[in-house]
C-alpha cells in the first residue's frame, strides 16, 4: 500500500491547465509519503509546487515544499510525478531528481488531503 496525498480533482485540473503535461501518460495525481508503511499522513497545513525536473527521455516531475520542506523522511525529494513516456515507470521520478536535480519555480499552491492506495 502507497500512503501520501492526493490532489483534489479542482487542483489538479488547475496545474495542468497552468502546466501542460510534456509526456502522454499524465499522473499529476498525488505525492507520496511511503510505499509499504504504516504511518499515517498528516494534514498538510502548507504546500506548493517549488520546482520541476525533465531527463528529457520520459519523466517530468514537479518538485513539492510541504510544510517548508523539500526533503520527505526518507531523505527523498517530495515530487509529483507529472508525465511519463511509454515505458517509464513513476518511481522512476525519484531518480531523475536525485540524479538530474531540478529547476526552481513557483508553481503555486497545492490542495492536499491524506489519502492511502
Amino acid at each position: 500500500m502507497t500512503i501520501g496525498w492526493k490532489l483534489t480533482e479542482q487542483c489538479r485540473a488547475a496545474l495542468l491547465a497552468a502546466y501542460p503535461a510534456r509526456y502522454a501518460n499524465v499522473v499529476a495525481d498525488h505525492v507520496t509519503l511511503s510505499v509499504g508503511g504504516t504511518q499515517a499522513p498528516h494534514q498538510v497545513s502548507h504546500a506548493r509546487i517549488v520546482g520541476r525536473a525533465d531527463d528529457g527521455l520520459g519523466v517530468e516531475a514537479m518538485v513539492v515544499s510541504i510544510d517548508d520542506s523539500t526533503v520527505r523522511p526518507d531523505g527523498k525529494t517530495w515530487h509529483i510525478t507529472w508525465s511519463l513516456a511509454e515505458g517509464r515507470v513513476a518511481r522512476e521520478s525519484n531518480d531523475v531528481i536525485a540524479e538530474l536535480g531540478w529547476h526552481a519555480m513557483d508553481g503555486g499552491g497545492l490542495a492536499l488531503f491524506p489519502a492511502h492506495w
